[in-house]
């Protein structure tokens, strides 16, 4: 096994603290919510043992790196800042980027934005989405009986007292519910809405046993770190999705112009949000160099937990290829 080490960093004003492995052109790793470096502990080695330094920070907001009081320090311009600030700590001059979830919209913007720093990009569950033309939380469904998990998110305080009540049971359930090992049909409504009687929890189930792909050794680690951070940082990305759009404006119609690979779980709830059906067929009309979409059969959200050994082996195709 690859050692894995560990170090802090200072980044566009905030101290971030990364694992690493390997030695090598740069690969940086951004993971999404609610989760950690750790989401990444089958990918560091095997970058490692494939040729290449293999980074995965805690994100800001999350784990041991910093997390700023105001909401308005996670917009996608913090974030995207926080990666570049980053590639030149470690005194690269580029690097390819991979994001999955919440850590894929940075890792497309950090290749849209800044194409001389990111010469690949590497977008797990999440794809590419272009600015809309409309604010995005006015778009969100909702309906008399529940709203869109993204808005129930949107109010302070709400979300940070369910997650937090029960952490272990919180980390369980939607580790288990978005899974390719959900139940078919759960998954999608599990994720996309919330009872306005409920929570975000109310239609997630603890599974009584967890799936091969995910230990309680591993549930320990998350439980861990939420444990001591809370979710507040987490969830202020989500408070950011208007800013994000409002910022973005000079950005709209902007294609991310560097190869890029896109990898996603059919049974992911990601692919049937909406708006989906009509972008997926279409990312090249966004991403002209977009190489691959790999779509893995029977896999759920997380991506490269649920399949690692296919998005190791898909991933070192795509950077060999570079």
């Amino acid at each position: 096994m690859t050692e894995i080490g560990h170090r802090f960093i200072e980044t566009n004003g905030i101290r971030m603290h990364v694992a690493e492995a390997g030695v090598g052109p740069l690969v940086v790793l951004c993971h999404g919510f609610p989760e950690s470096w750790y989401s990444w502990r089958h990918q560091l080695p095997a970058l490692s043992a494939a040729g290449f330094h293999a980074v995965a920070p805690d994100m800001r907001g999350y784990g041991q790196s910093g997390r700023p009081e105001a909401i308005d320090q996670y917009t996608l311009l913090h974030l995207v800042g926080d990666m570049v600030g980053l590639v030149d700590a470690l005194g690269a001059e580029e690097a390819v980027i991979a994001g999955h979830d919440w850590g894929a919209p940075v890792a497309w913007h950090a290749a849209l934005l800044r194409p001389d720093r990111f010469r690949g990009v590497i977008g797990l569950s999440v794809p590419f989405r272009p600015r809309g033309t409309v604010r995005p939380t006015s778009a969100m469904p909702q309906t008399d009986d529940a709203i869109f998990y993204q808005l129930y998110f949107q109010e302070p305080g709400i979300a940070e007292a369910e997650h937090e009540s029960d952490i272990r049971l919180t980390i369980r359930s939607i580790l288990y519910s978005i899974s390719g090992d959900a139940p078919s049909g759960a998954a999608a409504e599990a994720i996309g809405m919330v009872p306005r009687n409920g929570g975000f929890l109310s239609r997630m189930t603890n599974p009584g046993t967890l799936p091969a792909w995910i230990t309680e050794a591993d549930v320990d680690f998350y439980v861990g770190e939420f444990s001591r951070t809370g979710f507040r940082g987490g969830l202020n990305w989500y408070r950011n999705i208007d800013r994000n759009w409002e910022l973005h404006a000079s950005f709209a119609g902007a294609r991310v112009s560097v190869p890029a690979l896109y990898i996603a779980g059919d049974r992911d709830p990601v692919v049937r949000f909406p708006g989906m059906s009509q972008l997926l067929p279409n990312l090249t009309k966004f991403i002209p160099q977009l190489r691959q979409t790999i779509m893995l059969p029977g896999c759920g959200h997380w991506t490269q937990q649920e399949r690692a050994a296919e998005v190791n082996a898909a991933m070192i195709d795509f950077l060999r290829q570079l």
